[in-house]
């Protein structure tokens, strides 16, 4: 039951912010994420001593063959983890903010995580769908009612693009469920084997475009900067720290195992997406001078990265993976939040305007630092472990392939190091000096996000012996 209640917490307490007043929504909000990240603790104790005990199955839509299947393995615990401290995270750095129609901002947000935990514990490609679905439709009014200037088209334009994704998706699964011998949803079903490989390799690609625009991957991401610019920044973590994560989790749970002959057809596309997706992003991240649109293109690059370490389809770049999607998470939520605290005190994002705010803010300025090194992969920081792992596992795949993606490394050093340099070092100016330095819930935040830098940058044994067991079994069916 404790899988249900990962779903259940979030879901009801958003449904209740929404009759709240005052202070009661972030009150709320912050009571949930905390009783989210107890509950995901106890599930990942019990998943270690009893796997089984963390599965739960009931009867659902008897006539269409869905049942509300859900369960946790090493890939989904590490999910659930991760968002349930992202949130908390989130919850934390923003509670002395003031939001317009804060119980709606508040709700949204706890129904976004419902649906979120939704897609990373779902064993029925139905309730799969509908959690992905889920997942998105908070988001959507998120970005629509509390983003910039330009938020409509800008909104519009991602609801549009995640939509016609999730709407091939749903082809697919139909097609499967139509194929399978017991006219079911279940997991088990899905990945029996009953399509050919002709079906296979058209089938691929409504699955993949779905998780592709997600991600995104190159050329589905157009959709990606705009709305990362324009949404409130909790929104924008939350889209950039586990809502792309869907992406790749879909890729892995749903599309290699369910379809391993497609894949197999067309993994070397897959991977050339991905690599021109990795050196595009990290181009047009140097040259960017707005602070959300640079860690915007970024993300891209990074997910570029872990897109292609997939289907490179061997055990280490599959761990690379697995880990790098909590590890980039973390990263990326730390950049993010000191963007917030930045556009909060100062109400600007272009780095032009910034400079010397290490001589104001110190503390911030060595947060900002660490997790810049830690998102370029240096060693020691969490973001190393993963990407020598990746590009490893795509050196066995192709050599060629590993050279050209590792040109993101030096780039991403280039556009990292240069923001740095912008942001706090150099000349400060009338803006700047009146910087104030991280507030109590700020500089908790971001010490638990820097201690989770370092502490899986030196010991990363814990988190892959967690997900060991997802890296056979993908190899195994795929």
């Amino acid at each position: 039951m404790l899988t249900v209640l990962l779903i259940l917490i979030p879901l009801v307490a958003g449904l209740v912010t929404f009759g709240l007043k005052g202070s009661g929504p972030k009150t709320l909000g912050l009571i949930a994420s905390v009783a989210s990240l107890a509950v995901t603790v106890g599930a990942l104790f019990q998943y270690r001593t009893a796997p089984e005990s963390v599965q739960f199955s009931a009867c659902w839509i008897p006539q269409l063959g869905a049942r509300f299947s859900v369960g946790l393995d090493g890939m989904g615990m590490m999910l659930c983890l991760l968002t349930a401290i992202s949130f908390l995270l989130i919850f934390v750095v923003i509670y002395g903010r003031n939001y317009e129609r804060s119980n709606s901002f508040y709700g949204l947000m706890l129904l976004s995580q419902a649906g979120l935990t939704g897609v990373f514990t779902a064993y029925d490609a139905m309730l799969f769908y509908v959690f992905w679905e889920l997942a998105l439709i908070p988001v959507y009014f998120l970005c629509s009612l509390w983003g910039g200037e330009k938020r409509i088209p800008v909104t519009f334009k991602f609801f549009v693009y995640t939509f016609t994704g999730s709407l091939l998706m749903l082809v697919g699964i139909i097609y499967i469920y139509l194929q399978s011998p017991d006219k079911s949803f279940s997991y088990a079903s899905f990945t029996a084997g009953n399509i050919d490989a002709h079906a296979q390799s058209w089938l691929f690609w409504l699955f993949f475009a779905a998780f592709a625009i997600k991600m995104p991957v190159f050329p589905f991401h157009t959709w990606q900067p705009d709305t990362y610019e324009q949404s409130p920044t909790p929104v924008t973590m939350v889209l950039s720290g586990i809502m792309v994560k869907m992406g790749l989790f879909g890729v892995m749970r749903w599309l290699l195992p369910v379809l391993p002959k497609g894949a197999d057809m067309w993994s070397d596309a897959a991977i050339v997406l991905s690599i021109i997706g990795i050196v595009y992003a990290s181009c047009i991240a140097i040259v960017q001078s707005d602070f959300k649109r640079l860690i915007a293109y970024s993300s891209i690059a990074h997910i570029g990265l872990m897109s292609a370490a997939i289907f490179a389809n061997n055990e280490q770049s599959l761990q690379g993976v697995l880990i790098q999607l909590f590890n980039h998470g973390i990263n990326i939520i730390g950049l993010w939040i000191i963007v917030e605290i930045i556009q909060d005190r100062l109400k600007v994002k272009n780095l032009n305007d910034l400079g010397g705010i290490a001589q104001y803010a110190p503390r911030m300025a060595i947060f900002l630092v660490i997790i810049s090194l830690a998102n370029i992969g240096l060693p020691l920081t969490n973001g190393f472990v993963g990407e020598f792992l990746m590009f490893s596992g795509l050196f066995q795949f192709n050599p060629w392939f590993m050279a050209v993606a590792g040109l993101g490394i030096i780039l991403a050093a280039v556009y990292t190091l240069n923001m740095v340099q912008k942001v706090i070092f150099g000349q400060s100016n009338q803006l700047t000096e009146t910087t104030t330095d991280l507030k109590g819930n700020e500089l908790l935040v971001l010490t638990v996000i820097v201690v989770l830098i370092i502490a899986l940058g030196v010991y990363p044994k814990p988190m892959l012996d967690l997900v060991s067991s997802t890296t056979e079994l993908v190899n195994k069916v795929y």
